[in-house]
């Protein structure tokens, strides 16, 4: 644990913004309907509003996060993280300023074009900077305790909210937002490889073109010759044939749990304080199984098992939803989250060892950015069959029947999961540059 320890300000970082990020969640949702539907129950526009910005943000993000990661391999972890928790703050001012329509309106665009960088790339580069710091044999642990940590910071946002009023949830959350980035370009090192985990290899040739670069500091780098296209993107999927599966798991993993999380609030109609109530619980759950369970169970069952493990329970906990028949189902399947949260974890950590030690970024972003093209996927496929089957033209009376269809997405993931075979890691056998323009 000594290692995970010197990650102590990196998760204090993760805990400040994810409290930030999610304190105001349940609070959105009464926001945006008091906004664009005052007075009603239901509303087909909040749902497709939600589902055109996640539409955005997801696109946006599958063109951002491979190049985030990309950029975090070459300047460094704190360079980029900077980037996306500073942005974080602005959409919250507006909204803590005021939530009148207009208001909303405004939080509504700028949230969308901050999103587009912002969504996911914290994270990313956190399991980045994680695979930087710790041994191959420890990163599931770790992945799991830095999920585990955003867990936590989420049962505390979301129980927050709980005696808060709307006005200051929003005037709360802005100012962890700015401590966030204060505390993190104050207190966190940069991510630096150490050389008895990994140690670059650069050829002889190599080395004199970092010599010249040294001997023309005037010469400016050009930021956007640095994304990768698609070509190497592709290339890297196939560079393994587990990172390809893995691939495959995280775009279907990622298409159910965001088609879950618009269904869910059309399907039951939360409100701010049920729906952090739900949130609590799911919450606690993940946070005692990714802290405790988690650091037991990798090393006994391998992450490739793990895996399966938690996308079978994240099937069954929506087809679950589905299919509620009373009030208490959804919070009784909240607490197959003591299992389902052991999924992503599993997905970075599989990841993480078929790539060398100096793409940590690239390979991490890539996964980033398909998740976020499911998170496009997702409204297109989902938000329209959510608000059918609300309607009183739904071809059939199955109020769940989304969330059904959502289960099925998952159910394909673990599936897949199942071909998943443990092999021996090949990331410290993996060629790679790491020229690093900033360093602590």
């Amino acid at each position: 644990m000594g290692k995970l320890s010197g990650l102590r300000h990196l998760f204090m970082t993760l805990f400040l913004h994810n409290f930030a990020s999610f304190m105001v969640i349940p609070a959105i949702t009464d926001v945006t309907m008091a906004a664009l539907c005052p007075g009603r129950d239901e509303c087909s526009l909040a749902i497709y509003i939600s589902g055109f910005q996640q539409a955005i943000i997801g696109l946006g993000s599958f063109v951002m996060m491979p190049l985030v990661g990309n950029l975090s391999d070459k300047y460094g972890r704190k360079a980029l993280l900077t980037v996306p928790i500073t942005l974080t703050i602005f959409p919250l001012a507006i909204l803590a300023y005021s939530r009148t329509r207009s208001f909303f309106y405004a939080y509504y665009i700028l949230k969308i074009l901050t999103a587009m960088f912002c969504e996911g790339s914290v994270h990313c580069l956190s399991l980045a900077y994680v695979a930087d710091n710790v041994p191959e044999g420890r990163r599931a642990s770790a992945f799991g305790i830095l999920s585990g940590i955003g867990s936590c910071a989420f049962v505390c946002g979301t129980l927050s909210t709980r005696f808060l009023s709307t006005a200051s949830t929003f005037q709360v959350s802005t100012a962890m937002a700015m401590l966030s980035a204060v505390y993190m370009r104050v207190f966190l090192p940069d991510s630096i490889i150490n050389d008895n985990l990994s140690t670059p290899i650069i050829s002889e040739g190599k080395s004199d073109d970092v010599a010249n670069q040294n001997e023309e500091p005037g010469k400016k780098m050009q930021v956007f010759k640095t994304m990768p296209s698609m070509e190497d993107m592709l290339a890297l999927l196939k560079s393994s044939l587990t990172f390809s599966q893995a691939a495959i798991v995280s775009f279907f993993s990622n298409l159910a749990d965001v088609g879950l999380h618009a269904s869910l609030l059309a399907r039951f109609h939360f409100n701010k304080d049920q729906f952090a109530d739900l949130m609590v619980i799911t919450g606690v759950a993940g946070t005692i199984s990714q802290l405790l369970l988690m650091p037991i169970l990798a090393p006994a069952l391998g992450e490739e098992r793990l895996l399966s493990v938690g996308l079978f329970f994240s099937s069954a906990h929506m087809i679950f939803y589905s299919i509620a028949w009373s009030f208490w189902v959804p919070y009784a399947a909240a607490m197959f989250s003591l299992f389902y949260v052991f999924s992503q974890p599993c997905i970075r950590s599989i990841v993480s060892k078929q790539i060398g030690p100096c793409e940590q970024g690239k390979a991490q972003g890539i996964i980033s950015g398909i998740g976020s093209f499911a998170n496009v996927a997702s409204p297109l496929a989902f938000s329209p069959l959510t608000a059918l089957f609300l309607s009183e033209r739904a071809p059939f009376y199955f109020p769940g029947f989304s969330i059904m269809c959502v289960g099925f997405a998952s159910m394909i993931a673990f599936v897949q999961s199942l071909m998943i075979r443990a092999i021996p890691p090949i990331s410290s056998q993996r060629v790679g540059n790491c020229n690093y323009m900033e360093t602590a």
